[in-house]
């Protein structure tokens, strides 16, 4: 087996270096690093991260897709696809840091499609909503990639349609819990809109305060219609 030692020493533990980067790998493909306390983790930059094929296809979920006669999913095979869908989500995360938002949205959409697929056809109830929690968590790491993606190449207007997009998306997903009442003091709805503020400038304070006020009080009554009118006002004032 060969030393590991040469690698590290020459990728340093050190505040001022970069965890993450993208190298050339002897078959010609990318791959993307993670430099950890005791070691460095590698993944593919495309495909399934661990390079794997199960069933001579890209991932366990591709064959999902392909079953002709779909059955409930039964718990080791659940299991398997938990397990896939927490190596996209490491790259996701890794993706991001390094630079690359796209392809890290790109392997949340893919997780979230699985949460679909899992719902459809999960057996237990218990299995559904295991997955089902992951929901939320991938929403801002997607919302946030694309927001990013938007970013690099200057599209400002892209960005804020994707945190918009994204903060609706939270709040289907609050809803599908049942818990929508939670919705305008989570962590994920702070998240988002502290992205967002940092994109547009700011109103008059009383401007603002009065249309935020407003939007308020009709998202509390559930007057919809009317809170998408006052967010579009609030978003064109902005821009």
């Amino acid at each position: 087996m060969d030393d590991l030692s040469g690698l590290l020493s020459s990728w340093p533990l050190d505040p001022s270096t970069p965890r993450v980067r993208v190298v050339q790998g002897a078959d010609g493909r990318h791959k993307v690093q993670v430099r950890l306390d005791l070691g460095v983790l590698q993944m593919e930059m495309d495909g399934r991260p661990d390079g794997l094929r199960p069933g001579g296809r890209e991932s366990l979920l591709d064959l999902l897709r392909e079953d002709p006669a779909p059955e409930p999913l039964a718990p080791e095979r659940l299991e398997a696809l938990r397990q896939e869908a927490g190596l996209y989500q490491q790259r996701a995360t890794a993706l991001m840091m390094a630079g690359f938002p796209g392809l890290a949205a790109r392997d949340c959409r893919r997780n979230l499609e699985l949460i679909d697929v899992v719902r459809e056809r999960a057996a237990r109830p218990e299995d559904r909503a295991a997955f089902e929690q992951l929901r939320l968590g991938l929403v801002v790491t997607r919302t946030r990639a694309e927001a990013s993606a938007a970013l690099q190449v200057k599209d400002h207007r892209g960005a804020l349609a994707a945190l918009d997009a994204g903060l609706a998306a939270v709040r289907d997903a609050y809803t599908m819990i049942g818990q929508r009442n939670r919705f305008e003091a989570s962590a994920e709805v702070a998240i988002l809109r502290s992205m967002r503020d940092m994109l547009v400038p700011r109103l008059p304070s009383s401007q603002r305060a009065e249309l935020e006020e407003r939007l308020r009080a009709a998202i509390v009554s559930e007057n919809y219609e009317l809170a998408a009118i006052l967010r579009n006002e609030l978003r064109q004032m902005k821009e």
